[in-house]
C-alpha cells in the first residue's frame, strides 16, 4: 500500500509502518502520527498533533482539526445514499455522486470501532465513545456512546470532578 507523491506531510509526521498504509491525495499536519493499515483517501485533511490509530478508514471529505484522538478501526462514510449502479443498470462513477463532507473539531476523541455517518459535525473537545454509531451532529464537549449514539455526559463537567482544568 502506498503513500502517494500527492501527500502532503506536514513537520515531524510519524508513519510507524509505511508500508502497511494506503495515503494518496491527503493532508496531514506537523507531529500527526499514523498507524498500520491506516487509509487516508483524497480531498481529505488531518490536523496537527493527532493520532489516527491502526485500521482506520478516513475517506474523501473527512476534515480533522488540530490534537485529535482517533482510535482503532474507526469507520467514516461520505456519500447518505450509496450506490453501486446506477439505475440503468451501469457502475456508478465518481460523477454519478456527490461528497457529503464531514468535520471533527480541535480536541476531539473518537473510540475504537466507532462509525461517524457523512455529513456531520464532532465540535471541539467531545469524546464519542468506543463502538457508537454516530448519526447526528455533535456539540462541543459532548460525550456520546451507543447505537444510535446520544449524548450521556459533558467532558468539561467530568474533567472538573476529576480536579482538572
Amino acid at each position: 500500500m502506498p503513500i502517494t507523491p500527492s501527500v502532503k506531510l506536514g513537520r515531524d509526521v510519524r508513519i510507524f509502518h509505511a508500508d502497511l498504509v494506503n495515503l494518496y491525495g491527503c493532508s496531514i499536519g506537523d507531529e500527526s502520527k499514523i498507524g498500520a493499515f491506516v487509509e487516508i483517501q483524497k480531498n481529505s485533511s488531518v490536523g496537527a498533533r493527532c493520532k489516527i490509530s491502526s485500521h482506520t478508514f478516513i475517506c474523501e471529505g473527512v476534515h480533522i482539526e488540530d490534537e485529535v484522538f482517533i482510535g482503532h478501526g474507526v469507520m467514516f462514510t461520505n456519500d447518505i445514499y450509496p450506490r453501486a449502479a446506477n439505475p440503468d443498470g451501469s457502475v456508478q462513477t465518481e460523477t454519478d455522486w456527490k461528497v457529503v463532507e464531514t468535520r471533527i473539531g480541535r480536541r476531539a476523541s473518537i473510540g475504537s470501532n466507532a462509525t461517524i455517518l457523512a455529513g456531520l459535525e464532532i465540535a471541539e473537545g467531545a469524546l464519542v465513545g468506543a463502538g457508537a454509531v454516530v448519526t447526528k451532529s455533535v456539540p462541543a464537549y459532548a460525550i456520546v456512546a451507543g447505537v444510535p449514539a446520544r449524548i450521556i455526559g459533558d467532558t468539561r463537567e467530568n474533567r472538573e470532578q476529576a480536579g482538572q482544568t
